[in-house]
This record gives structure tokens, sequence and C-alpha cells, in this order.
């Protein structure tokens, strides 16, 4: 089944978004009957991807549309229900891969909830109006302030290990030890209490940071918002840059967009996915990029990699190598660029862009794929689009020309946008994790910024994996492509997992590496999927059947 991303606030089925100057109010009023599959309901505001989709767009447009908009409330719109988490009936019915993919997809949304908080100035703020759940809760985990109302009902709860075998599968468990410092042993309570907790208690225990009676709920939550919305840097009014759908022809063979392509070769299990650089002069200040608006290239090529990016990982699993090329003058993408540099008074939408990149490269650093890039004559690996070659899990680079071609030799090129413009879930720049405790190597690589690196010399600087010449490139890139199609998926997804995020823990790194392992390797084992498995037989008669053996 094809899954369908676009969408906008005039086409929402399950939230409704409403601007009043700084404060934009996002509630979720879920439609029973509009969920991905016909085989389930959407009851008391549960989710599917269908519902996250659109919250995905709306976190999306909050930051490019509404550059006025400076605290983002989100809240439940059905009585006494905020949000009682994923539906278990689509869970049950889902495939593994949709299942991971899902949860995946989901964080990813929170993490942009948080990013905006961090570092757009639009802060986020949960007015739990009633249950929140699973899910729920941890839709109000990723906001900024959890505010709930206090009516003796309801309550806030992490309920998926008692009741479903699996574990909160968007960082709720990490989320509140790392991020809202619950002690360890409230915490293992609160996770193993199906009911949850309520009003006071749940601000004792720093499961969420205000309670107010009904009656005074919604000036509380505004009062809040509106403090929020007065720290923020964003400026008082637009105008915005209109987000409109994007062109894309799909096809059995790949996806055609303005700016990225990609070609499936479905005998190797693999997709070339080549992103273009501008193909002229791009905006050189805030005034020219707000001008251009989506139409700019560092906007439109980022949100066309994104959109491929989801599209691979949803619809074709069995693709299991992404091969990344780039064309174009590495001249203009450094040009280009420059517009997004950091900078004490920087511009919002030269900040958004540069956050929308960095989330983008996250993705794809997240995507169980295999990562290889091309570095060939005509490539334009320079400055961001050097981030690609830097994110693959090897790459090549052509030593020299390819006969009967009139391309000079590939070349690769460092800008300051490849040291800490684009940081990894780790938190440091994917140069820096690449000499993880190599100072020197790092120094040196660094000391070659701005040149145009030949195979040798990007070799030389530990940029590239292998620099095989005309002689040898097409062998060598074949083999590896086919070596990687006959290993394990399953060993390469653990592999990938494993080497991408070298350095520091952080709570991004532990989130995703926990799903990668214990949700993925959760959601296959019988005590939660088998036929007796808690998922198979919630809602239905009778109770789980366990394993009882601790492995």
């Amino acid at each position: 089944m094809t899954i369908e991303l676009g969408t906008d606030p005039g086409s929402y089925r399950h939230w409704q978004l409403s601007v009043d100057g700084p404060v934009a109010t996002l509630t979720m009023r879920v439609t029973p009957d509009a969920g991905l599959r016909d085989d389930y309901e959407l009851k008391l505001n549960s989710y599917d991807l269908a519902v996250d989709i659109e919250l995905h767009d709306a976190v999306q447009r909050l930051r490019f549309e509404h550059p006025e908009v400076k605290a983002v409330v989100v809240t439940g719109g059905l009585d006494k229900v905020f949000c009682s988490g994923a539906n278990i009936q689509m869970l049950a019915g889902s495939t593994h891969a949709d299942k991971v993919n899902f949860c995946k997809f989901t964080n990813e949304t929170r993490n942009a909830i948080e990013d905006a908080t961090a570092h757009s100035g639009q802060t986020w703020i949960a007015a739990v109006n009633g249950t929140a759940a699973g899910g729920g809760y941890e839709l109000a985990l990723a906001c900024d302030e959890i505010l709930l109302v206090d009516d003796r009902s309801s309550a806030v709860s992490l309920p998926e290990v008692p009741l479903l075998a699996v574990l909160p599968g968007t960082g709720g468990l990490t989320r509140l030890v790392d991020k809202r410092h619950v002690r360890r042993d409230r915490a293992d309570v609160f996770a193993t209490r199906t009911e949850g907790i309520k009003g006071r208690q749940a601000v004792e225990w720093g499961l969420v940071d205000a309670v107010a009676p009904r009656s005074r709920f919604e000036e509380q939550v505004r009062e809040r918002a509106q403090a929020r919305a007065a720290e923020s840097d964003r400026p008082d009014r637009g105008p915005g840059v209109s987000l409109a759908p994007l062109e894309v022809e799909a096809d059995d063979d790949g996806l055609r967009y303005s700016s990225v392509s990609v070609a499936i070769d479905r005998d190797l299990g693999a997709a070339f996915v080549t992103v273009h650089g501008p193909t002229g002069r791009e905006p050189s200040d805030p005034t020219e990029l707000l001008a251009a608006g989506a139409s700019a290239w560092l906007l439109s090529s980022v949100r066309e990699l994104d959109d491929a990016v989801l599209r691979l990982r949803l619809d074709e699993p069995d693709v299991g190598t992404w091969v990344l090329r780039t064309a174009g003058d590495p001249a203009l993408a450094v040009a280009a660029e420059e517009v997004l540099a950091p900078a004490p008074s920087e511009h919002w939408l030269g900040r958004e862009i540069r956050l929308y990149w960095c989330r983008t490269l996250k993705r794809l650093d997240l995507s169980a794929r295999t990562l290889v890039a091309l570095v060939e004559p005509g490539s334009c690996f320079a400055g961001v689009l050097a981030e690609l070659a830097l994110a693959a899990d090897r790459s090549f680079m052509l030593d020299g020309t390819l006969p009967d071609s009139d391309l000079p030799a590939p070349q690769l090129r460092l800008t300051p946008a490849n040291d800490g413009w684009f940081p990894t879930a780790n938190g440091l720049s994917r140069l820096a994790t690449r000499f993880w405790g190599e100072p020197e190597a790092l120094d040196a690589a660094r000391a070659r910024m701005g040149k145009d690196l030949v195979a040798a010399e990007a070799a030389d600087a530990g940029l590239v994996t292998f620099t095989p010449d005309d002689i040898d490139w097409d062998d060598e890139v074949r083999l590896a492509l086919e070596e990687r199609a006959a290993f394990s998926p399953d060993a390469l997804t653990g592999m990938e997992a494993n080497l991408r995020f070298a350095g520091p823990e952080t709570m991004e790194t532990k989130i995703f590496g926990r799903l990668t392992a214990w949700q993925n390797w959760i959601f296959q084992r019988p005590n939660a999927v088998g036929e007796r498995g808690a998922l198979k037989v919630y809602g239905r008669e009778g109770r789980p059947e366990f394993d009882w053996r601790r492995c």
C-alpha cells in the first residue's frame, strides 16, 4: 500500500489548527473511521500513522508558515480525553516492519516538537484535558510543559508493559528519566501501574508541571502560553513561507522531483538517490530568501529529500541499500548555503531551513538502510551536500576521470556547514563523529575546509573509504552492492545502528538505539505478538499467555 504523505490544515481529519497572535492551538479530535486501514476504529483519540502524518505536517507548517507563533498548545478535543495512545488493533494487525516504522516516524515527529522548543523559539505546551495514556502521554512528554486537569479522574499513564507486553514505543521511558528526571523507582512504579497517576501526585513525581481544576484549566493554560511566548525571539508578525504541495512523479521505477530523483534497482535491492544542486544564483540575504520562499533551492531540495526518505522507508521495505549521489556545480551549492550561516542576529527563516536540513539528515541516519555514497564526475558533494557523503556507511570516490567523458575528476569540498551546523543524534557533527577519539585527524580535516579535494587528497584526509580508478570503479561498486544485498538485513540494521553514533550518548541516541534494539526485538516475541500474546488478545476475551523465562 502506497502511503500518502501530503496534507494540509484544510484537509486534516484528525487535528484542528487555530492561530491567535503569538499562540497557536492544535486540537486532537480523531475521526474514528479515518484511519490508514479499515480493520480498526480510532476510538478515544487513539492514533495511527494517518494521525501522525497530519501532526508532522502541522509541526512543519507552524515553523515556516507562522513565524509569529511563539507558543503552541496541544490539547484534546474530546470530553475528558487528551489522547489514549497508539491504536491497539492497528498495532495488532500491522506487520513487524510497519510497527517499527510507525514508532520511528512518530518519535521523529516528537523530536521535531522538542527541536522547535529548543531551537526555534516556538515552545510547545501540553494542555492535558483528560486521559493521557501510552502514546498520548508520550505526546505530552515531547512538550516543554505539561498541564493536567485536576478533576479526580484524569490521569497520565504508560500502561504498555502491563497491558500489551511491549515498551512505550516513542521514547516514553527514556523521556521520563532523562528529560523530566523522574526518580527511577517512581518511574518503575508508574510504568507498571495501569491506571496511571492523577492530580497532585503527578506533580510531586515530576510527571506533569502543574494541575488546575477544570474551572481554571483554560485560564492557566493561556497564562503559561502567553508567558512562554514573551520569552521567544521569533518575529511579531509575518509573512511566513507557504509550503505548497510537493510535485513528484512516482512509479515502480522510482521518484522524480525537481531537485531529487530516485531510481530503484529491484534485482539489486537498491535505490539510487540523487540530489541535484542549484542551477543558478540563489538568495544571498534573508530578504531574498524570504521572497523566494519554498522555491529556494535550500528549502525545496530538503523538502524533497525528506519526502523521498519517508517514501522509501514506508513503501519500499525490500529496498535495503540507498546509494547516495549528487549532481551539479559545487560552487553554486556553496554559495547558496552561505545565507544559512549562523549569526548573532540570524533571520528566523535561515534558522528554520538549517534546522530542517538537520532533521532530514538525522532521519537519513536513523533509517534502517545501508547508505553508500558515490563521488563521481559531475558530483556536487560540497558543503551541505557533503553531509550525504559523511552520513554514508562507506563511500567510493573515483580517482581520475572516466573514459569517453569530458567531465573532470570529481572533487569533495568541506565548508563550515560540515563542522556543526547539522549535528547528529549524538550532538556532534558528522565530521567530529567520523574522527571521534582522533583530534589530530579532525584538525587535519578542518584544515582542508574550503579546498576542492580530489580522490587522493580526500582519502588522505580520511573523508572517503575507497578510491578506485576508472578500470576498477564499476566492479568495486557492483561487488559492494551485491555483497550488501546478500547479508542478513537484521544483522545489518543492528550493525549500522551501532556504528553510526560513535561518541557521547544523548537522549536521542538512547531512544532510537532502544527502539531499534529492544522494541524491535519485543515486537517479534510471542509474549507480545504470539497467537495468545498481549497485543493479540487485548480487548478480546481471555488473558495473554506468557513464556515466563527471562532472556
